[in-house]
């Protein structure tokens, strides 16, 4: 990881499954390719050259600040005012943000992830961002557990579940957060893990993985070839897959009032 004197990090690219597994009341299970943007934030306040795709600004592929957190236009402030209201004063490495890129100016993020760094490269912490459909967004800070100062790549954590993301579950029971990011293997890979339980035990098993490397505009043509309509896919899986749950007759559930405040903690 890159110190301040050492040279700075630059956006990745990842392409791979997402896949999403039902237990019950009927099983249900899907698998699509994707690929996502791993990008490190500081590095790029820093040095807005970095970023080789449309940043606040419509292109092919780009990504807008405005998309996370409150909206801002810029993200990485909302970030850093969020753990400063946490309590969190040590997070002043990198941070890695694991998101979509907008198609086409259009997008939808079922769920972002910020991976909060000390400057020794620690994991301080991390932030879950989910959004449901309704246009609605909510974060889960996920810290260490008593007696370690920073998360471990590989181990769960866990976050009670308050957000209402689906209306094929109650918003009831808890996330199990998992990611691993190799840097040994080649290429690199990342995994990004959510179980989702209730009171009866596992219940919605999801994951995204994917090879990494260096995001680069031949890169970024590449992906767009690749999946030309990957922001509108996503939209239309979700409801695709909710089609096929309501005649699987899975019991559908109201939206209930969003949770305030707008991030807990785990």
């Amino acid at each position: 990881m890159a110190t301040a004197d050492a040279a700075p990090n630059r956006p990745l690219l990842g392409s791979g499954p997402v896949r999403h597994r039902r237990l019950r009341p009927a099983t249900h299970a899907f698998s699509y390719r994707a690929m996502f943007l791993l990008l490190p934030m500081r590095s790029l306040a820093r040095d807005a050259s970095l970023m080789p795709i449309a940043r606040n600004r419509f292109g092919a592929m780009s990504f807008y600040d405005a998309d996370h957190g409150d909206g801002r236009g810029d993200s990485l402030a909302w970030l850093d005012a969020l753990l400063a209201a946490e309590g969190i004063t040590d997070a002043d490495g990198e941070v890695w943000l694991q998101t979509f890129p907008r198609i086409w100016g259009y997008t939808f993020k079922p769920v972002s992830l910020w991976y909060c760094e000390r400057a020794d490269g620690s994991l301080r912490c991390a932030v879950a961002e989910v959004n449901n459909t309704f246009g609605e967004r909510h974060c889960y800070l996920l810290v260490p557990e008593q007696g370690c100062d920073h998360l471990q790549w590989g181990a769960p954590y866990r976050a009670r579940k308050v957000f209402h993301v689906s209306p094929f579950c109650t918003v009831e029971g808890s996330y199990r957060f998992r990611f691993l990011r190799s840097t040994t293997t080649t290429p690199p890979r990342l995994v990004l893990r959510i179980d989702h339980d209730d009171d009866a035990g596992p219940l919605i098993q999801t994951s995204l993985s994917g090879e990494l490397a260096p995001l680069t505009a031949a890169r970024a043509r590449m992906a767009l070839l690749r999946h030309p309509l990957h922001s509108f896919g996503v939209m239309a899986r979700i409801h695709w897959q909710a089609l096929k749950l309501w005649r699987k007759r899975v019991p559908f559930h109201a939206k209930p009032l969003p949770p305030d405040p707008f991030v807990s903690r785990s």
